[in-house]
């Protein structure tokens, strides 16, 4: 066997074209020494798949997109340890390698961990991408611990960072935490991830004063553009606030009076620039399979496609670039 299916993009088409989106044939990737050979069971749709798959001018080869996956380990490179053939793996993947939309995947060992046991392929792929993103905002660029106080305020609490951001910081530190959201099932299903109040986005200023008149001390934001101002009026002096988003000509001076700190969060920065603590996102997320296989985290998927092909996977970046869903949307194999 020299190739694999694998769904790819060939440019930056819209996904109401068919051609947005096509069934390939791909060669069976070449390993490198930290590298496992996945057969992938499971992928979700993220908003950076839509962000990539929009943004492609023309392309030579085609592009296989996807950056979570769940699946089986069928062979791995010599200087892998921990992980074997026959191992059930979860992950996010790599920004500069061949995505997850393909049978079989090359992924670093480093960047990888034995998925969680209580879940399906589907139930787990939900969650490594929106999992490291939410840890690293919260553990690495804010520096939670176990025994950190105040209030955390996370925006677009029902999206899929959020939704797992929410049931960290309730698990691992004694935050008292807000998460955003405004249709009444997204109120529901904040509420229903641990939430000790739900804030409105739409009236941000208001809503936070009504639960926490003094203002919040963390804050994370999937959306900043035109709410730098916003975040200046309820975030206390001092705090922090965490951002995923790519807003265009940002001014952060009406942080300065509050001597309010920025931090960007990016998680593809550790594979991008391969940093000397790479294995912390494996660290991580097996950290994260113990939390969900003793039930204290759970999974955020909310709907599933069972169509492993360009029209299933279509359809998913269709539900994704609505900025709509609740939870994730993962396809199936």
């Amino acid at each position: 066997m020299n190739t694999v299916p694998a769904v790819a993009a060939l440019d930056g088409r819209p996904v109401s074209d068919p051609a947005s989106l096509v069934d390939v044939d791909v060669p069976v990737p070449q390993l490198r020494p930290h590298d496992l050979l996945v057969e992938v069971r499971a992928v979700s749709v993220n908003p950076v798949d839509v962000k990539v798959r929009a943004g492609l001018g023309p392309q030579a080869e085609p592009k296989v997109l996807g950056w979570d996956a769940a699946g089986v380990v069928r062979a791995v490179g010599g200087a892998v340890e921990g992980l074997s053939p026959g191992d059930e793996v979860w992950y996010a993947g790599d920004l500069t390698r061949p995505g997850s939309n393909t049978a079989l995947q090359a992924v670093d060992a480093r960047i990888a961990s034995r998925k969680p046991a209580s879940l399906s392929f589907a139930e787990a792929a939900a969650l490594p991408l929106t999992t490291i993103t939410a840890w690293e905002a919260l553990f690495d660029r804010l520096r939670l611990t176990e025994d950190s106080e105040g209030t955390l305020a996370v925006l677009a609490g029902a999206g899929g960072v959020g939704s797992i951001m929410i049931q960290l910081a309730r698990v691992r530190t004694r935050l008292r935490v807000l998460g955003s959201a405004g249709k009444p099932e997204s109120v529901q299903w904040v509420r229903d991830l641990g939430a000790h109040d739900v804030i409105d986005h739409r009236d941000l200023a208001a809503s936070v004063r009504a639960v926490e008149p003094g203002g919040v001390d963390y804050l994370f934001t999937p959306n900043t553009q035109g709410n730098v101002e916003t975040f200046a009026e309820v975030v206390k002096p001092f705090g922090q606030v965490v951002g995923i988003d790519d807003p265009h000509g940002l001014d952060l001076m009406p942080l300065k009076a509050k001597s309010i700190a920025w931090h960007w969060e990016f998680m593809f920065t550790r594979s991008m620039f391969s940093t000397p603590d790479l294995a912390e996102q494996g660290r991580l997320l097996a950290a994260t399979a113990d939390l969900v296989d003793a039930g204290r985290v759970r999974t955020t998927l909310t709907t599933t496609i069972e169509d492993f092909s360009a029209a299933g996977l279509r359809e998913a970046h269709r539900l994704v670039e609505t900025g709509r869903t609740v939870g994730k949307v993962v396809v199936t194999r």
